[in-house]
């Protein structure tokens, strides 16, 4: 890397250089793109459009990262184009240190010469530039990629468009805008004007057309677009394109492109049609499209040549879009026909936007189930998807999206209620959140296909469903009896009224009574048949039962039982049986209550047996699904169970419903580690070692301290490992000396006296340790005494590339030894006594491996025999 200074002064010597052989110049345009690597890590390319007769050429260019530092990149490849133009491309990758916006700028001697809108244009310094926002929580970002190259040339007084092509990989909305050619440092080039134009010239901020309309003068001209992302609704980086746009007079006419319309269309619908040209010269086209369609791995599109023949041609555009094209954005294709006239080569260019969206899943039923409602849906048919994202409404709407709309949007009163992860899931059971739907409101769905991107299918088929509370009122599922084996549970239910207004019902009647395992089983089985006549028999004792293990949901069906006039009377009664779960931890218990039933419970009383009186005594209550009994002792078992209160919101339904849940056990254990230790570390670089310490705050938790384990690891690639075990609770501090290399990252954990330790630990990392220093003087006159540049150094220089040059910018000495050792001499002669410019990367031994950092400064250097200096050290 080279600092700013450094770089300034190869601009200064390459500005001199170009001045005086104006034939070097040869840069038209170019743009800097970047696709974000990692957190921190950037692959940037440089490309620019250079002019193939120009005896100019740069194999690598220097890029200014916005960070105080430089690095030059290589360039990878070159393709020849129209119009005397030559692609050349560059690429490199940087680190950035940490979050922040970065203006990245990569500049270049000189523009052309002639620019009629850049005064003294031949003199002025090429520069391109892209804002870089490294900001872990907004996500990974990818700038856009410019596909169409600015070779295209201008007629006099004809309208002149240029498209970029802009393709986001991510698929954040882009926006277009002129902005001011730059010179050297990225800065506004002094007395910039745009380009002349009849009526006028602009950009579309929606479709990227740079439309001139119409050139007003003949000439070379340059113009400079900002291509910006959004996400979100915030702008987060753009692009600037700078270009070169070359006017003349002829007589040729420019093509004209067919029209074009936009497209919406599901993944799995083709897009095929016909693009064509025409030319009032009876020139030959070309035609091209250039879009991000045609870069798609699994589903590119093609263009594929029809016809062509002297002032007409056609080509076919054929794609159908698969689920990975599924975006927010639409995508633009880029349509470009260019004629081959002997005297200018002119160009039409059209655009036209194509919408994938992801097809609408099909939801099969919504079935009501106590207190809940399960939507079902067909298979989605692709594995490409996330899952799906479930929303609900009071009542039926009256949203119909047209073939352009994805997702469901809040002003059709639906808001998302739930997400189910899975490509392959058919079902989601809405419990509101496990509270529970509410009975006598209906309640309206749809559902969408989640992409991984985060893009939302076109809404589902709307279905509506509501709550039934079943014509026998279920009243009690309470457990009577806690056994593996022999458990029992009491069910009731509310005696069917006025069946006399049901047509066709005349009994007798017959109760079926159905049970499945688990609080929300499916997997009913009949296991009771009551045939009653008044209806009184509303009471069922279940045995046999393992209510130990296993909650228990019931179904209950009445049909009117009539010879050859049996049916199902109403809906179904469901309800399942309160099923606590129970975990021990130090000195307490812990519980989560389990429950699916048609009514709302209100509060849950706890009751802990007493062993004395054999008695469960209470112990507390709550309103929510969890509970935690304190103050207990650790070692010995204790047994619990739970009452619940509650009843339905209706009038006319049962209040006052009180159920119990199977008895619980558990033991208390101390399973809980102790607090993690807030930590902090300190380098002390001269004495080569890092002092970490800790602090606990918490005197409960510090009283459960029995230690502590200190944990280090040296590079970013190693896992942490233990380096010291301290048995001492009121030790807070630990000096670790690991070598020359000092730059590491620390965690610290506690434990207790029975082994629990406290989990995931903060790591704290250290690096800010320099250990590279050269002398600002020495003098080489042969009385031993300072002959010599010397660097101090140490262990974690691994290598330098060390330069130093004379006043001409002539390099006289170089080397990779960390410690330098110059002796002076230039071709076995001491230099002059002078002072001289020196440049240095220096490759370092740091936590993320081997890094680079880059210093430079002068160096005095005295040949008097009686030179007495005291050296000052540059950093």
């Amino acid at each position: 890397m080279k600092n700013l200074i450094g770089r300034k002064l190869f601009l200064l010597l390459s500005f001199l250089f170009c001045f005086v052989t104006v034939n070097a110049t040869h840069n038209r345009a170019g743009e800097i793109t970047y696709v974000q690597l990692s957190d921190l890590s950037y692959e940037i390319t440089i490309t620019t459009f250079t002019y193939t007769l120009s005896f100019a050429d740069r194999p690598t260019l220097d890029v200014e990262w916005g960070d105080n530092t430089i690095s030059t990149a290589p360039r990878i490849s070159m393709l020849t184009l129209p119009n005397y133009y030559r692609r050349n491309v560059y690429k490199i990758i940087h680190t950035y240190p940490g979050p922040g916006v970065y203006k990245i700028v990569v500049q270049d001697p000189n523009r052309n010469a002639n620019v009629k809108n850049i005064p003294n244009s031949v003199n002025v310094m090429f520069s391109m530039s892209t804002i870089l926002t490294v900001n872990p929580a907004m996500g990974r970002n990818s700038t856009p990629i410019l596909l169409n190259p600015p070779y295209d040339k201008a007629a006099y007084h004809y309208v002149f468009i240029h498209n970029p092509g802009a393709f986001d990989p991510d698929g954040d909305s882009l926006s277009y805008k002129l902005t001011v050619c730059t010179r050297d440092d990225g800065k506004p080039i002094e007395g910039y004007t745009l380009p002349p134009a009849t009526h006028s010239i602009r950009v579309d901020s929606i479709s990227g057309d740079l439309i001139w309309d119409t050139p007003a003068d003949t000439g070379a001209f340059n113009v400079a677009m900002e291509i910006q992302e959004w996400r979100n609704g915030k702008k987060i980086g753009y692009v600037e394109r700078d270009m070169q746009i070359d006017v003349y007079t002829t007589n040729n006419k420019p093509p004209v492109n067919g029209p074009l319309s936009d497209y919406c269309v599901e993944a799995g619908q083709a897009v095929n049609f016909i693009f064509s040209a025409s030319d009032i010269n009876n020139d030959h086209l070309t035609l091209k499209s250039t879009s991000g369609v045609f870069r798609l791995g699994s589903c590119p599109a093609q263009f594929t040549k029809v016809d062509s023949v002297a002032g007409r041609a056609s080509s076919r555009f054929t794609w159908v879009p698969c689920h990975d094209a599924v975006r927010n954005q639409p995508y633009d294709v880029i349509f470009k026909s260019e004629d081959d006239n002997p005297d200018v080569k002119l160009s039409d260019i059209s655009h036209m936007k194509i919408k994938v969206l992801g097809p609408s899943p099909k939801v099969l039923n919504a079935v009501p189930e106590g207190k809940l409602i399960r939507l079902s849906w067909a298979d989605y048919g692709t594995s490409v998807i996330a899952g799906f994202s479930i929303y609900r409404r009071e009542g039926a709407s009256t949203f119909n999206p047209d073939s352009c709309t994805a997702g469901i949007p809040s002003s059709t009163g639906f808001k998302k209620v739930g997400y189910i992860d899975g490509s392959s899931k058919t079902s989601y059971p809405d419990s509101d959140n496990g509270q529970g739907l509410q009975f006598g409101k209906e309640y309206t769905y749809r559902i969408v296909a989640v992409y991984p991107n985060g893009t939302e299918s076109k809404a589902s088929n709307e279905i509506t469903s509501t709550l039934v509370s079943g014509v026998p009122v279920v009243r009690n599922v309470s457990v009577r009896s806690t056994d593996a084996v022999n458990g029992a549970i009491f069910l009731s239910w509310k005696k069917p009224l006025r069946l006399d207004t049901i047509p066709n019902v005349h009994g007798p009647f017959e109760y079926l009574i159905y049970r499945a395992s688990g609080v929300g089983g499916t997997t009913y089985q009949q296991i009771k048949s009551i045939p009653t006549i008044n209806l009184n028999d509303t009471i069922l004792t279940d045995t046999l039962l393992n209510t130990q293990s296993s909650g228990y949901i019931y179904k209950i069906e009445l049909w009117n039982n009539e010879s050859g006039n049996r049916f199902l009377v109403g809906e179904p009664g469901y309800a399942s049986s309160v099923f606590l779960t129970i975990s021990p931890g130090d000195k307490k218990a812990r519980f989560v209550i389990n429950r699916n039933v048609p009514w709302i419970n209100t509060r849950y009383d706890f009751f802990r047996l007493n062993e004395t009186t054999m008695v469960y005594d209470s112990v507390g209550s709550t309103n929510q699904l969890t509970f935690t009994d304190n103050g207990l002792m650790n070692g010995k078992s204790y047994c619990y169970l739970v009452r619940s209160m509650g009843g339905y919101s209706s009038a006319n339904l049962p209040k006052n419903l009180i159920n119990f849940s199977e008895s619980v056990c558990t033991t208390p254990v101390d399973n809980e580690p102790p607090c993690q230790p807030q930590v902090s570390v300190i380098s002390k670089c001269d004495s080569l070692y890092n002092n970490i310490s800790w602090a606990i705050t918490d005197t409960a938790c510090f009283s459960d301290v029995a230690g502590y384990k200190v944990y280090a690891k040296m590079s970013s690639a190693e896992s942490l490992s233990l380096i010291t075990t301290i048995n001492d609770k009121n030790i807070f501090t630990y000096k670790h000396h690991p070598g020359e290399t000092i730059a590491g990252c620390y965690a610290v954990t506690a434990f207790d006296i029975h082994g629990n330790e406290s989990q995931n630990p903060v790591m704290v990392c250290v690096d800010s340790c320099n250990f590279y220093e050269i002398p600002n003087v020495f003098t080489p006159n042969g009385d031993n005494i300072n002959d010599k540049l010397v660097a101090k150094t140490s262990g974690l220089v691994e290598k330098v590339d060390f330069r130093i040059f004379n006043r001409d910018g002539m390099m006289i000495f170089k080397t990779e030894e960390p410690r330098i050792e110059w002796d002076g001499t230039y071709k076995g002669k001491i230099v002059s006594p002078g002072v001289y410019f020196y440049q240095c990367d220096v490759y370092e031994r740091r936590i993320s491996g081997l890094e680079l950092f880059h210093i430079s400064g002068f160096v005095h250097v005295i040949t008097t025999a009686d030179a007495k200096v005291n050296s000052v050290k540059t950093k």
